[in-house]
């Protein structure tokens, strides 16, 4: 299994770095006016891959900020992963030209399987499918909706059409700094046999110490985003302990 990565947020709205709690909208919180000094600052502190969130896109069903996207990709030395409305095989292409490393695919892997299939299909370890569960069933729509699918049996189907790489999100663990569903992380990583990128709930270095011990049963990873932005977690010394 590959090591431990720690994914540093930046939630991009309105051209600004923000974090929402939960996914609404209307509990949000401007960290920064410019995401690319952020993407920056990240890197400086030790960040060897950073988590891009296209908010406006999420919510609008197509990418909306490609400017700083493709202006991050391009200022960072570290590889980018950017989810966030993918829902064409046009909108994949586009964000991998502007120099992202990866794509994540979350409404579109309930809603429209016979393109994220394809996309796996060609792009393969470019992709990562996002599922993000409510209870154990997966929520679409930026989280406004709840979907009659597992989170498990999804995994497990789209593992065999090829998928590497999950990033898992316990929706009632976002941005609410209770810590993230392990056991629930480490149970999606064992039925679908990939690498799941923890997402949610991160609070402290705990966490990702939590975390990383499972990293032999597939967890690859931990995005961690509002943690970082109170100073709850230091991304240097996270990186460091975990090494």
């Amino acid at each position: 299994m590959s090591s431990f990565i720690i994914y540093p947020a930046i939630d991009i709205r309105g051209g600004k770095c923000v974090r929402l709690v939960q996914g609404d909208y209307n509990q949000e919180t401007v960290y920064n006016d410019n995401p690319l000094e952020v993407a920056k600052s990240w890197e400086e502190q030790g960040g060897t891959f950073i988590h891009l969130v296209d908010l406006d896109g999420a919510k609008a069903g197509h990418p909306v900020n490609d400017d700083i996207i493709g202006k991050i990709a391009a200022s960072v030395q570290v590889p980018v992963q950017v989810g966030g409305g993918l829902r064409t095989l046009a909108d994949v292409e586009r964000l991998l030209s502007l120099g992202v490393s990866r794509v994540i695919i979350g409404t579109a892997a309930i809603e429209d399987r016979v393109f994220t299939e394809e996309v796996l299909g060609k792009y393969g370890d470019k992709v990562a499918i996002g599922i993000d569960a409510r209870s154990g069933y997966v929520a679409t729509r930026g989280w406004l909706e709840t979907s009659e699918v597992q989170a498990e049996v999804l995994a497990k189907e789209l593992a065999a059409k090829g998928a590497e790489t999950f990033i898992f999100t316990d929706i009632s663990r976002d941005g609410m700094m209770q810590g993230p569903n392990v056991e629930g992380i480490v149970s999606l990583a064992k039925a679908s046999g990939r690498s799941v990128i923890a997402s949610g709930g991160v609070t402290k270095l705990d966490d990702l110490l939590a975390l990383s011990a499972h990293s032999g049963d597939g967890v690859g990873g931990a995005i961690v985003g509002k943690a970082l932005y109170t100073g709850n977690i230091g991304l240097n010394e996270a990186i460091t302990r975990i090494k």
